[in-house]
């Protein structure tokens, strides 16, 4: 089975500001491990990276850009999106397929949205997912903290069975 990592849109407009979101200098640890080890195994590493016209995320504008303190390197691969589902108006799914990906690795920002909403849509579509349970990340919010929303998503999206694949929760061990 042929393995993908995912980073979702760990970019400066949304990581960089005060206050910044929850746990994030581990989280970005995290992801640079995941990512690196990903390299080693011959495994593809994908950055999702959103966009939105006329705005502080406008494509190529300075808060689009990857968070500075990710290890980029040539040869990893670049999805850019609109919405919160990063197969949804996106080349995501064409880059699987070439890739023979079956399974993925789920990486980022934010918890409760992109993260939530791409893990769900990749089940749909058969792919199994592990989401590293530390290193996703989100603000907090009024309702909730950035820490109480992760775990949220760590103990709710392997509850997901209805799609036939498998959702887990994994804990950083690469």
């Amino acid at each position: 089975m042929t393995i993908a990592v995912l980073v979702i849109d760990i970019q400066s407009a949304l990581i960089d500001p005060e206050p910044r979101p929850f746990d994030v200098n581990n989280v970005l640890s995290k992801i640079n491990t995941v990512t690196n080890w990903a390299r080693t195994a011959g495994y593809p590493v994908i950055y999702v990276q959103h966009e939105k016209i006329e705005s502080v995320m406008e494509y190529e504008s300075k808060g689009w850009q990857l968070q500075s303190s990710l290890n980029v390197i040539e040869g990893d691969l670049v999805v850019r999106k609109t919405t919160p589902d990063s197969f949804l108006r996106t080349n995501l799914e064409n880059i699987l397929e070439t890739n023979k990906v079956k399974h993925l690795i789920v990486t980022g920002y934010a918890s409760e949205f992109c993260v939530d909403t791409t893990v769900r849509r990749a089940a749909s579509l058969g792919y199994s997912v592990e989401l590293v349970s530390d290193a996703h990340t989100t603000h907090c919010k009024e309702h909730a903290s950035g820490e109480q929303i992760r775990l949220h998503h760590n103990c709710t999206l392997p509850e997901v069975t209805s799609f036939g694949v498998k959702i887990s929760a994994i804990k950083l061990v690469y």
